[in-house]
């Protein structure tokens, strides 16, 4: 039986409810554009947006006169426009590219030459006893290092939800546990099968990260690239080791990877990470002991002080790499269609960069939308540590999880609306319950009350009969 979607047909149909798909929704939708985002996992932020190292990046180390470059710095500036009233955090913190070895010395002068020919002119060599002064954690091993002030850190999933309420509360539609099935493009519009049904749309953009490569060749028989996933692991310390680092730890680059960073949480721990691990699995975000006592090791021998830090967490992401070094943001104007792919690890950084260069792509000929004049703004969740939180205001109920200090309020607030929480991996994100030092071993019960009937698989045990 062939069933709509919704009533309506939308402007723009965006798939993938990633960082970048919510930055575009909320793009397109204050230009004025009817929206619909579809998102096939449960809840957004389920791919490779649900594991970064939560960086917002100058773009001191992007390719040259890359697109890439371009949308960094524009989503950079965006983020510091909007942030505050938005209720976004942000902790300058800046960033030393540390170099330990002779070699690694040798190649600063390059790395501080790229950074001043990309529009960061504030990035400095320093000395090893100017380091040392700054960080005085860090290893006598290191030799020197280049000091980019602009580095900062921010919260991975406030962000990207803040985003897509602006966008909902604005006019637009998403639709979770949406599949994308196929399509066809007729009449200058597509109508999209699904997984809940049909939606009809004059445009379509490609934001499916992992997938965007296979939604490409379903959909319009041929794709520019292939994803090949490269998985990132993490180490998370307790938050007694956010003492030992001020500001962001960076290596030197390789032609590959960005490399394994130290690196400070809004939330108040210390991680170390990300490895750089191709594989053909587009799910496995598994982790393993040999590699994680690696990071172990490489944090304690950049930072000697970690070696009595108990580590609270581990987890992995996946990074949507592909052939190219470069983004594949491309164009096939005969079918109303743009394809936003290979984002990889600067997603977070140039997500809202992104989006106004692919309206700008969308627009070019004018589609006639009026921009918003008085947009909504929405507030976050405020679960960074140095924001006023929730269990420190009145009448906020219980705290349910006391090793992040998440109220029953924040949990309850997080199952509501549009982009309530599905999952606990939802809720996680929402709230942080469950992501401190017992790793849900105290909260989880009361967790699976207070969620029970709210999540697509129920925390409660079942009960059966005696």
């Amino acid at each position: 039986m062939d069933r709509r979607l919704a009533e309506e047909t939308f402007d723009v149909a965006i798939i993938g409810g990633g960082v970048v798909g919510c930055a575009m929704a909320r793009r397109f939708t204050l230009e004025g554009a009817r929206v619909a985002l579809l998102e096939k996992a449960t809840d957004i932020l389920d791919g490779a947006s649900k594991a970064n190292s939560a960086i917002l990046h100058t773009g001191f180390d992007a390719p040259p006169d890359s697109l890439e470059l371009a949308c960094i710095q524009a989503g950079y500036r965006e983020y510091l426009e909007v942030h505050e009233a938005m209720g976004l955090p942000l902790e300058r913190t800046g960033a030393y590219v540390v170099a330990w070895t002779a070699e690694q010395e040798a190649a600063l002068p390059e790395i501080l030459r790229k950074a001043h020919d990309n529009g960061v002119p504030d990035a400095v060599l320093v000395d090893a006893a100017s380091l040392r002064a700054a960080e005085p954690h860090l290893s006598t091993q290191a030799r020197a290092a280049i000091h980019i002030p602009g580095e900062s850190l921010i919260d991975p999933w406030s962000a990207p939800h803040a985003y897509l309420q602006q966008a909902l509360d604005n006019g637009a539609r998403v639709f979770v546990d949406c599949e994308v099935t196929g399509g066809a493009f007729a009449d200058g519009g597509w109508s999209l099968e699904t997984s809940r049904g049909r939606l009809e749309a004059r445009h379509v953009i490609n934001c499916a990260g992992l997938y965007g490569d296979l939604l490409d060749r379903n959909l319009l028989g041929e794709s520019r690239f292939t994803i090949t996933p490269r998985k990132g692991q993490f180490v998370v310390f307790d938050k007694a080791a956010s003492t030992l680092a001020t500001a962001i730890i960076l290596p030197v680059p390789t032609a590959r990877t960005k490399g394994i960073v130290l690196f400070r949480t809004v939330f108040g721990n210390l991680a170390v990470g990300p490895t750089a691990e191709d594989q053909q699995s587009r799910t496995d975000a598994s982790t393993d002991r040999e590699t994680l006592q690696s990071l172990i090791d490489a944090g304690v021998g950049k930072i000697p002080a970690l070696a009595d830090m108990p580590v609270t967490a581990i987890y992995a992401g996946l990074r949507p790499a592909c052939e190219f070094k470069e983004y594949r943001i491309s164009e096939t104007p005969d079918r109303n269609w743009i394809t936003v792919g290979a984002i990889r690890s600067t997603g977070l950084s140039a997500a809202l960069g992104i989006a106004q260069h692919v309206f700008g792509l969308y627009n070019r000929d004018g589609k006639g939308h009026r921009p918003i004049e008085s947009p909504s703004v929405p507030q976050a969740a405020r679960l960074a540590e140095r924001f006023p939180r929730d269990w420190q205001e009145p009448d906020h109920g219980e705290i349910i999880c006391h090793c992040e200090m998440v109220t029953r309020r924040e949990i309850e607030a997080a199952l509501q609306g549009p982009l309530a929480a599905r999952s606990l991996a939802g809720l996680k994100r929402r709230t942080r319950a469950t992501m401190g030092r017992c790793q849900g071993f105290y909260c989880s019960a009361r967790l699976a009350g207070i969620t029970d009937g709210h999540f697509k698989i129920t925390l409660a045990p079942e009960v059966g009969d005696d």
